[in-house]
This record gives C-alpha cells, sequence and structure tokens, in this order.
C-alpha cells in the first residue's frame, strides 16, 4: 500500500527516527472498520522493515483512540466469515513490531481499540481516557487478544470484572491496576509519547530490540526458561559496537553516539 493513498489513517514522521500513526476516522470515533485496520497493518509493515524508524506513536488524536469494532461490519457475520478475516494476520505486523511502539490515549479506548493499545508497549492515556471490553453487552468477547493480554497486564480479578461487567475504567483506574504507564492532561498526551519515542530513539537500537523482546517472550515462560533468555540477550550485547561506544562515553563522561551496529 501506498503512503498517499491512505484514507483512514495518517502517517508522519516528526523526526527521521520517530513515526506517527494517527487513527482518522473522528465521525465514527475511530471505529476500527476493516479498511481502517488494513491501512494500520500495511503501515505497520512499512515501519518494521524501514531501520531507520527507531520509536513508533500510535493515536487517535485529541478526541477520542478507538471505540471499538465497527459493529455494523459485524452484525449479519457468521462465523466462517469471521473466521476468514484472519484478524490474527491483519494485526500481526503490529504484534511483532521490533520497534517499541508508545500508544497515546485519549477518550474511548474500547473493545478492539483496547486491545490496539494492549498490543504497544507503553501507554499514555490522557486523563479523559477510557478503557475497557464490552464485547459481552453485544453477545460477543474479545477477540483480538483482549482477555489474554488484559489478563497479563492486570491480572485475573481485574480482568474478569472488566470483561464479564462489560463496563469501562477510567484513566486513574486503569494506571493503578496497571494497564497504563502514566495519566497526564488530554492535551499533553501525544506531546508526553513524542517526547518518550525521542528518548528511546537516542538509545541503542540493539539494545532496545532485545528488551522488547525478551520481556514480550519472557511473560509466557517460566521464571528460570525466561531468565537464560535474558541471559543470553544480555551477552549477545556485548558483541555490538553500541556496547563499546556506550560504555566509553559513560567513562569518558560524553554522550554516547549510538548507529545500531
Amino acid at each position: 500500500m501506498n503512503l498517499a493513498d491512505l484514507k483512514y489513517v495518517l502517517y508522519t514522521e516528526p523526526e527521521p527516527s520517530i513515526a506517527m500513526v494517527q487513527l482518522n476516522r473522528p465521525d465514527v470515533t475511530n471505529a476500527l472498520s476493516l479498511e481502517l485496520q488494513a491501512e494500520i497493518s500495511a503501515i505497520f509493515e512499512k515501519i518494521n522493515k524501514n531501520d531507520s524508524i527507531r520509536a513508533v506513536v500510535l493515536t487517535g488524536g485529541q478526541a477520542n483512540f478507538a471505540a471499538g469494532g465497527d459493529i455494523n461490519s459485524l452484525s449479519g457475520c457468521g462465523p466462517i466469515e469471521i473466521y476468514k478475516r484472519h484478524t490474527e494476520l491483519v494485526w500481526a505486523p503490529i504484534q511483532n513490531c521490533p520497534k517499541p511502539v508508545i500508544a497515546a490515549v485519549n477518550g474511548y479506548a474500547l473493545g478492539g481499540g483496547c486491545e490496539l493499545a494492549m498490543h504497544c508497549d507503553i501507554i499514555i492515556a490522557g486523563e479523559s481516557a477510557l478503557f475497557g471490553q464490552p464485547e459481552i453487552k453485544i453477545g460477543i468477547m474479545p477477540g483480538i487478544g483482549g482477555t489474554q493480554r488484559l489478563l497479563r497486564a492486570v491480572g485475573k480479578f481485574q480482568a474478569m470484572k472488566m470483561l464479564l461487567t462489560g463496563k469501562p475504567i477510567s484513566a486513574n483506574e486503569a494506571r493503578l491496576v496497571g494497564l497504563v504507564s502514566e495519566v497526564v492532561p488530554d492535551d499533553q498526551t501525544v506531546d508526553l509519547a513524542l517526547k518518550m519515542a525521542k528518548t528511546i530513539a537516542r538509545m541503542p537500537p540493539l539494545a532496545v530490540a532485545q528488551i522488547k523482546e525478551v520481556v514480550s517472550m519472557g511473560l509466557d515462560m517460566p521464571l528460570e526458561s525466561a531468565l537464560l533468555l535474558e541471559r543470553k540477550a544480555n551477552q549477545l550485547l556485548f558483541s555490538t559496537k553500541d556496547q563499546k561506544e556506550g560504555m566509553a562515553a559513560f567513562i569518558e563522561k560524553r554522550d554516547a553516539k549510538f548507529n545500531g551496529d
């Protein structure tokens, strides 16, 4: 997909090392239509292959992140049609993005919108943000990772309360249960996400990638296996030029310049 052909997503590079992806269906609170999902997927495929991009900000803008799936496109579907959509393949480029992804969330992050936010590595929430999985209210359940990612983020008892009641929680509640990283005034979410992305982009890219990989994989591994994975990744980084540069800069009391080598 050519970036010039995008209709429902805005893509910018605020600086050469930062990508910003903004959902752009404000008239329907950024409902995740099939077309919008396809555009997000295509953008992340390009980001994943672009070595110059070191961090990504994903946002819905100042009003809403995403209020869920497009119910009009779901109401008449049968199980085989839903199966054939293979949403796991559509969302895979986001899930498997090797660069850190920071969500800047204002307003609604419900259903698929909450699931999309949980695909990210860091969530910056505006004070107005509402997070929830209300699928049970329309006779279904989350199908893009909402049960499993929510469980891993907040634990069984908070997850079950949200999933079985469909009731959303506020940004501050989400921070208290571990679903978001930080809560700020609504007009600061994108700015803070960009500032954080710039900080991460200055870090050694190979170390950033290894940290993300080890944390993501370690979630589902026994502790001893995860610790072994961590040790091996740490050992691997000692073969990089960035490790030599970082330690030399520390000893020489100067700023390090990391090139991803």
